[in-house]
């Protein structure tokens, strides 16, 4: 056995390029071609090709009609649906999650951190008729949310520095793009408790966002209302 596969820190490369082209489909809805894949991930097309086909057949990967374009399979659903189902702190937010819901009438996340990204891991939706639209699995910049901002604020400045750029990328005019500006207002919401995103991730939509106190791994709960102009 080679030293790529024996532990130690290193990594086995047919096991690192599936998980990237799982990662790849995950991240890009719908049906893409070979050359498309071959472009974005740069593997030999024979060696992904053989790939492909491999992680079709398990049912990780799927195909359109004419087996010439890929996307992300049913597999992967049944995966993701295992990890919330075993997840200790989304059984135990549930109740919390439910009250939250019944006395706003708001939207409510429970999401984690994951690297610079907060992931959704479940929802209540508002009872009003204009709402906006998320799902379990989505992803969103967490310097754009107030539960990303709510999570970063466990984070010391310099732990910040190290995990965001210094440029950050705007999803509306209202985003903080300046990591020491947002650096600043992360202090604010260590003082105050609470995270709060004015329009910074969806126009129209402000938010606010808690740590869980409970929450044994990175977790937080957010109340958010949609504010869509009149």
């Amino acid at each position: 056995m080679s030293g790529a596969e024996t532990g130690g820190g290193a990594q086995v490369k047919s096991a690192v390029r599936t998980v990237e082209l799982l990662e790849y489909f995950a991240g890009r809805p719908g049906m893409h071609s070979l050359a498309a894949v071959q472009e974005a991930v740069g593997y030999p097309k024979s060696s992904l090709y053989m790939l492909l086909r491999t992680l079709v057949e398990l049912g990780w990967v799927e195909t359109d009609a004419t087996g010439t374009r890929y996307g992300i399979g049913v597999r992967a659903l049944l995966v993701g649906t295992s990890y919330i189902d075993g997840d200790e702190v989304v059984a135990a937010a549930r109740p919390t999650l439910d009250r939250l819901s019944d006395d706003t009438t708001e939207t409510i996340h429970l999401a984690r951190l994951d690297g610079t990204n907060v992931v959704y891991l479940a929802t209540r939706q508002s009872q009003h008729y204009l709402r906006p639209f998320t799902r379990v699995g989505r992803r969103l910049p967490a310097h754009s949310t107030s539960l990303g901002k709510a999570l970063l604020s466990t984070y010391s400045d310099e732990q910040v520095r190290k995990v965001l750029p210094e440029t950050l990328p705007a999803l509306t005019e209202h985003t903080i793009t300046d990591r020491e500006k947002l650096i600043d207002e992360l202090r604010q919401v260590r003082e105050q408790g609470f995270a709060v995103d004015r329009e910074e991730n969806t126009l129209g939509c402000a938010a606010s966002g808690w740590r869980s106190r409970t929450a044994r791994r990175r977790g937080t709960r957010s109340a958010a209302r949609c504010r869509w102009p009149g």
